[in-house]
């Protein structure tokens, strides 16, 4: 049975119903070409020296896991970066890589006006990399005083905000994957898998076969991402 959501009722202090936020989320001069019920607004970050088409797949995989799962339609991604003015207009975003990166002080203050007003960000590493994991846990740590991204257990609401996950075995390692997050004023604004993610629920591991989270457990973290973004 599908359900009914709401959009993340702190963005942008008063969007608070999903219906409103069509209106009032479509960046300039997209109204002509955009789906006037559309309620969920996804962008795909490029940042630093990455273009952001690491696992191509993972908007539309993502669009798919949401709109099956509920009566929200979903808008086609946009690719932005952080300094770009429609970040503010589209409440969900995602970014993944392979690599290290580091974010220059123009976006990390973008970012830190983002999160402010209630926008979320999926990070997910790519083929099990350690580059872009250790890069996300610096650069981020860097934004808000005293706050670190950290590991949290599966008792957090985010694994049963639609699926009910109690464990995410590791396929290469005999460890459970824990998703990770920074926290703002109490709010989680960030989430981050370090287990190849993306690989996982948008290209059934064949990129990454046999390592990371399994796909079946990929796509349950992912809606389950997506829906507590979006009712949180």
């Amino acid at each position: 049975m599908k359900i009914c959501l709401l959009s993340r009722p702190r963005f942008l202090a008063g969007r608070v119903c999903a219906i409103l936020a069509t209106a009032l989320l479509l960046a300039p001069g997209a109204q002509d070409n955009a789906d006037p019920s559309t309620t969920f607004f996804m962008g795909r970050i490029r940042y630093s020296q990455n273009d952001g088409n690491d696992c191509g797949g993972v908007g539309q995989e993502l669009m798919k896991l949401v709109s099956q799962a509920s009566t929200i339609k979903v808008q086609q991604e946009k690719v932005l970066r952080f300094t770009d003015p429609e970040l503010y207009e589209t409440p969900f975003l995602f970014m993944n890589g392979h690599n290290d990166f580091v974010l220059n002080a123009e976006e990390l203050e973008a970012l830190r006006r983002y999160f402010s007003r209630g926008g979320f960000l999926l990070a997910s590493g790519c083929c099990t990399n350690p580059g872009f994991p250790k890069a996300c846990r610096r650069e981020f740590a860097r934004l808000f005083a005293n706050e670190q991204v950290v590991s949290f257990p599966y008792d957090h609401p985010i694994y049963r905000a639609f699926s009910v996950v109690t464990s995410v075995r590791c396929l290469h390692e005999k460890k459970d994957i824990h998703l990770e997050g920074l926290f703002y004023q109490g709010n989680l604004v960030m989430v981050l898998c370090e287990e190849g993610l993306c690989c996982a629920f948008s290209m059934e591991n064949r990129c990454n076969v046999g390592k990371g989270v399994s796909p079946e457990d990929g796509k349950k973290l992912a809606l389950n991402i997506a829906v507590y973004a979006l009712t949180h």
